[in-house]
Parts: C-alpha cells; sequence; structure tokens
C-alpha cells in the first residue's frame, strides 16, 4: 500500500509479528510515519520534504518493513492537540499499524511529560516507537530510558527557545519598539521602524468608540451594535462585539504606551485618546463593574438594571418578561425568584413599565421642587470636606516626602553605577522597586491633591431647573437609551422597600459639567473631542418623600392597566423561544465573541442566557463548539488560593472562564476539601 493508501486492515497482535526482547522482525510489518513542522517556513531544516526523505531510506533499510501510511502536522509541539497525531493514535489502537517511525523525538513531542503518555499508549497498543535519526528501540527497555532521556533534552531546548523569544520581546519592548503578534486595531506597524504608526481611517472609530461609550453612555454591546450599523469593521473584517470594544476601552496602547511582562515604556507611538478621555473610561468601567453582565448589557431596555435590590433576599432584580394572550410583559424580578422559582425568595415582581415611569418623573420632580434638599445635601458634603481636609493635607505632605526620598535614592543609584562602584545587576532590581514605589506614590499624590481641589459646589436654581426641564423633554420624546444614559447619571440607587414603596437616591451634577445624559441624543458629539464626565455628589439622604412617590405609582400602574386594551396586540410566542430573546447583532456579536476565545459560560454571563442557549446560536450559527478545556497548574493554584480565602466556585469558576464544576473538579485532584453551607471545611 501506499503512503496515501487508504488503513482499512483487520487488527492483529503486534506480539506476533515482533519480538519484543530481541527485536527480530518478521515480514510485512505494517510501518505508519509522523512528520511535523512548527512554522510555515519552507527553508527551515526540519521540512515535511526533508522529514520524508529520511524517513523513506530509513523504512527501506529495514528488512520486512512496509510503509502504509503517514501523518502529518503543522502545528507546535508543546501540547497533543493535533489532527494529524490524533489520527496516528487512532490508527495504533485500531491494530493498523505495527511500527511508528518520526524524524527525531522532538518531531513527536517536545513536552517531557506529554511523551511519556504517548510512549504508554503506544505501549498498551503493543505499537513500537522508533526514530530515524536516534539509535533506540522502545521494545527494549534500555530504548524506553533513551527516549525518555532524548524527551528531556527536546524539552529543554523548546524551553531554550521561548526563553530566547520572550528575552527578545523584552528588549524590543524596553526601547519602545513593536513586540510583533496581531497590531492593535487603530494602528499599523511599519516595517521598517518596527514601530506603531497611526491608521487614520481606524483611528477615527477608536475615538468614536470611547465617545459613544463615554459621553453617549453606551454599554459596550450597543456601542458595538452602533458601529456595526455604521458600517464598520473590527480589523479581521468581522462585526464588532461587546467583548472587543471592552478590550480597547481598557488598552493603554491608545495612551501612547507599550507594556510587556510588566516593563512600560511611555511615548513610543502617537496616542489616539488623551489622559483625560482614557481616565473617563476607566471610571464609567469601574461604576458599571458591579457584575460583568451589567458592564456590558447597557443595550437593555430595562431603565433600572442594576440599580434594583430584593428587600427579602438581598438579591439583584434583573429584568424579565411574561407573555400573556395579546402582549408580552415586562417585570423587575428577584434574581433568586427568577433562577430558581418562589422556593428560594417569594417578593413580588414589579410591574417594569410602572417602576420606570415612576422613578423618571420623581427625578424631574426632584430637580424641580426639591432645591432645598439639594442646597442640605451639598452643605453637607461641603462641611465632610472641610473635616476631612486637614487629614488630607497632612497625608499628602507625607506622600511628597516619600516620593522625593524615592527619586533621591534612584539618583544616588545611577550615580554610583556610572561611577562603577555598584554592580549592575543589583542596580537592575533595586532600580526596578524603587520605579514601582515611585509610580504608586505619584498616582496617590495626584488622588490626594485632587480631593483637596474639587470641593463640591451646589448648582443654581436655574441649572436645576434646566436639568428638569431635560429630564422632562427626555420622558416626553426621548429614546429608552436615552432614559437610560440619563437614569444611570443621576440616579444612584432605588431601595425597594415594599411591592408599592420605592426610594431612589439621587445624584447632583456640579456646575460647569454637562449632565450626561444631554449627549445621549441621536446627534453624536464631534469624534475629535471627548467631553469629560462630570463630577457627581451623592446626596447625604435619599430622596424619601414616599406619600406622593407611592401615589404616582399607584396612578401610572393605573394609567398602564387602563391603556392595556387599547394598544395593538403583540403576536404571542412561545415563553421561551431563542428568537425573542435574541437579535441578529447578539447573536453575531456571540459568534464573534466565541471564535475570539470567549467561553460558553462567559457568554451566558454577558448575554443574561442560560448556557444551553448560547450553544444552541453557536450550533445554529456553524461554530465549531469547543470541548471544556482544563485548568493549567497556574489556574488550579490562582483556583485553590480563592477557595481558601472564601471565594464560591462559581464565582472562581466566572473569573477563570470555565464552569463550576471544572473547579469543583479541580480542588477535588488537589486535596482540597469542600465547604459546608456555614463556610466551615467539611
Amino acid at each position: 500500500m501506499g503512503r496515501n493508501g487508504s488503513m482499512a486492515g483487520t487488527k492483529k497482535s503486534s506480539t506476533s509479528r515482533i519480538s519484543t526482547g530481541t527485536a527480530a522482525w518478521e515480514q510485512d510489518v505494517r510501518v505508519g510515519t509522523y512528520t511535523r513542522r512548527s512554522t510555515t517556513e519552507d527553508n527551515q531544516p526540519y521540512s515535511i520534504e526533508a522529514q520524508d526523505a529520511r524517513l523513506d531510506s530509513y523504512i527501506n533499510s529495514q528488512p520486512g518493513w512496509r510503509h502504509t501510511t503517514s501523518f502529518t502536522d503543522d502545528a507546535s509541539g508543546a501540547s497533543t492537540e493535533r489532527p494529524g497525531l490524533q489520527r496516528a493514535l487512532q490508527a495504533a489502537r485500531a491494530g493498523l499499524i505495527d511500527v511508528l517511525v518520526v524524524y527525531r523525538v522532538d518531531r513527536f513531542s517536545r513536552n517531557l511529560r506529554d511523551l511519556v503518555t504517548l510512549l504508554d499508549e503506544l505501549d498498551r497498543a503493543k505499537i513500537v516507537f522508533r526514530s530515524a535519526t536516534e539509535p533506540f528501540d522502545t521494545s527494549t527497555p534500555m530504548g524506553r530510558m533513551l527516549v525518555q532521556m532524548l524527551g528531556m533534552f527536546a524539552q529543554f531546548e523548546r524551553d531554550t527557545i521561548i526563553d530566547r523569544v520572550i528575552a527578545g520581546m523584552e528588549r524590543k519592548a524596553a526601547k519602545g519598539l513593536w513586540k510583533g503578534g496581531k497590531r492593535p486595531y487603530g494602528y499599523r506597524v511599519d516595517k521598517t521602524t518596527q514601530t506603531l504608526v497611526v491608521d487614520e481611517a481606524e483611528a477615527v472609530v477608536v475615538r468614536m468608540i470611547f465617545d459613544l461609550y463615554t459621553c453617549r453612555r453606551l454599554g459596550a454591546r450597543a456601542v458595538a451594535a452602533e458601529l456595526n450599523a455604521r458600517g464598520h469593521r473590527a480589523s479581521t473584517g468581522r462585526e464588532w462585539s461587546g467583548h472587543h470594544l471592552l478590550r480597547i476601552l481598557n488598552s493603554r496602547i491608545y495612551l501612547g504606551e507599550l507594556t510587556f511582562r510588566g516593563t512600560t515604556v511611555t511615548d513610543t507611538h502617537p496616542a489616539l485618546i488623551d489622559t483625560a478621555a482614557f481616565d473617563h473610561a476607566q471610571a464609567v468601567l469601574e461604576a458599571r463593574g458591579e457584575s460583568h453582565a451589567h458592564r456590558a448589557a447597557n443595550s437593555s431596555d430595562y431603565l433600572l438594571t442594576g440599580r434594583l435590590r430584593c428587600p427579602r433576599c438581598g438579591r439583584a432584580m434583573i429584568g424579565t418578561r411574561a407573555t400573556g394572550r395579546s402582549r408580552t410583559y415586562r417585570y423587575y424580578t428577584c434574581f433568586n425568584r427568577a433562577r430558581y422559582n418562589s422556593d428560594k425568595c417569594d417578593f413580588t415582581r414589579l410591574d417594569a413599565d410602572s417602576v420606570d415611569a415612576a422613578v423618571l418623573e420623581a427625578l424631574g420632580n426632584f430637580y424641580r421642587t426639591r432645591h432645598d434638599l439639594i442646597s442640605q445635601a451639598i452643605t453637607a458634603q461641603q462641611r465632610c470636606h472641610r473635616d476631612s481636609s486637614n487629614d488630607t493635607r497632612i497625608e499628602l505632605d507625607a506622600v511628597t516626602a516619600e516620593l522625593a526620598k524615592a527619586q533621591q535614592a534612584i539618583e544616588r543609584y545611577l550615580n554610583a553605577f556610572e561611577n562603577g562602584t555598584l554592580d549592575p545587576e543589583l542596580l537592575a532590581g533595586r532600580l526596578s522597586e524603587l520605579r514601582a514605589k515611585t509610580g504608586q506614590l505619584i498616582t496617590r499624590r495626584d488622588e490626594l491633591t485632587a480631593a483637596l481641589a474639587n470641593e463640591p459646589t451646589a448648582p443654581k436654581p436655574a441649572t436645576l431647573d434646566g436639568i428638569a426641564d431635560h429630564i422632562a423633554d427626555i420622558i416626553t420624546n426621548g429614546t429608552r437609551s436615552q432614559a437610560k444614559a440619563l437614569i444611570e447619571t443621576l440616579v444612584a440607587q432605588v431601595a425597594v422597600t415594599g411591592p408599592d414603596r420605592l426610594v431612589p437616591t439621587f445624584r447632583i451634577p456640579q456646575p460647569g459639567n454637562d449632565i450626561g445624559a444631554g449627549t445621549a441624543s441621536a446627534i453624536p458629539a464631534p469624534m475629535e473631542s471627548v467631553r469629560a464626565m462630570p463630577r457627581l455628589v451623592d446626596l447625604m439622604r435619599s430622596y424619601s418623600n414616599q406619600g406622593p412617590l407611592t401615589s404616582s405609582l399607584e396612578q401610572l400602574r393605573k394609567r398602564v392597566s387602563d391603556q392595556q386594551e387599547s394598544r395593538a396586540p403583540v403576536e404571542p410566542g412561545k415563553p421561551h423561544a431563542l428568537k425573542r430573546r435574541l437579535t441578529d447583532t447578539d447573536r453575531t456579536a456571540i459568534l464573534a465573541a466565541y471564535e475570539a476565545g470567549a467561553s460558553a459560560n462567559q457568554l451566558a454571563a454577558d448575554f443574561r442566557l442560560g448556557k444551553a442557549s448560547i450553544l444552541a446560536v453557536l450550533r445554529a450559527g456553524g461554530a465549531a463548539v469547543r470541548k471544556q478545556r482544563r485548568l493549567t497548574n497556574d489556574e488550579i493554584d490562582h483556583a485553590v488560593t480563592s477557595y481558601h480565602n472564601g471565594e464560591s466556585l462559581a464565582r472562581i469558576g466566572q473569573r477563570l472562564g470555565v464552569a463550576h464544576t471544572t473547579v469543583r473538579t479541580a480542588l477535588q485532584r488537589r486535596g482540597i476539601q469542600r465547604r459546608d453551607t456555614h463556610g466551615r471545611l467539611r
């Protein structure tokens, strides 16, 4: 049979064909070959063609050997997840070959642990492993010992190559050169200077992303949908996803910085975003960071997402829907009730339309009629600011003095090095520590300086009336996206004290700053500048005029009930039909995020769907669903530490992007005891 011929045949015992103790071979020994190359270079010493030629020569020199099939991979030898290797193992288990031959052991695997595992599997299948260039025979104990020694050298060589590559990338990063890999969106790589230069067409989109996220206060998925609607595409040519947007918003590369393995170099390339705009984005990210779903789900039509808590069990109240005979009803439902039914929590659902309208109406009335309460809150904040100013100044003086000492120490070390009285290795370690310390001190100094400068100021009555008019205009003529941006800016939280009692806590913007919701209009702000997020002052006490608010809520509920019959009926659908939950943009975002590396569990949390629904979308979109990955040793160490610190399996799994059962299995294999319901180790 030729090299590319069929492997069809009956399984025969290789012990009848090979005498493992004497290496005496019978005639007609079926031989399979395995070749691999790590890169696509044609002139490397281990090209597929060169390996094939050497293997053919070696097989022809062995009496009775017959080349039956070949297996090839273009992949790294660091992992066993290679299609050609897996086919070779399948052929071995099926008894379709008697001998598996490679050019060198490192073509089979560069990882010693994997090599031992692979050899054990071949041994169980009674398959002999041979190398065309290395003298060993795995049918003998001496040969098995030799091949493991060769595996150790192969892994050593691989580790050495990795260290050299990393060292080269570190040197490039220290010089401000691009270290290689996929270019960041908004830039292209100048091949002559190995630096990043601005791609003007993409730079406009980057500035647009920061503007939409910070000024118009859209969420990551809403920004992605807006970009896709305008015809913009990511560098891969695919549509934007929320995950991709969050990576851009978090990347300091757009400040003109390059970072690699703890080394950060500034001003290495032109910045696309100024520091104020970037810090503004980080503040919005942090404000939305109570849950990952809240961070990415600002496209939701539930205005109070993330601001309602169940008074019964304390869990967040999330947006849910129920389908009636003629329409779909929107509710805010306790998370425990939505997931576990009323057995976990029996607090009633709140009508979302009534609650949204009541909070918006209360917000407008507050800014129009409660100037006295606003004045009291500002006065209280000013008093707290003055009381803490003395302590702040004392700490600022201490930080400034400590910073000066650290900078002087750096100067002394550099002088000693220039004079030849200091070992360069000692200098590098100490300078790294001092520079890290000065960076922390500078950050704290800036925070304290800003705290002293930013004393709250009472807005003028005309300003408050203007805000009230703006709120009324959004309630009357605005979109849900505008209303949500308004609430996100001016409503800190809404306490639910009963099924018909709400106590909202409002924020007060400082004079001279945009309140945020105004930039949520359909007309985007100029892309050349990103307006700063206003400084906000939380009220010292809640707006708790509950009588009028309760009456307003009841009137709104009655109004909604009276209007139900006059509204156009909505075609009923299956309560759990996926088409009612997801738009085409959502499905595209799920597929793009999954192909970019996100797990099904992460997507389920981001889109607030079950994992089964995510998998259904992936299969419908033709995506190859990945098997649940295993945790690395570093990830397991992290999981053990987090579990001992009291974190739940679900929280650890969400952070690592795997199911909680994967974390539990990894901990069990490490011998970690489970906690009982009281948090004690069993």
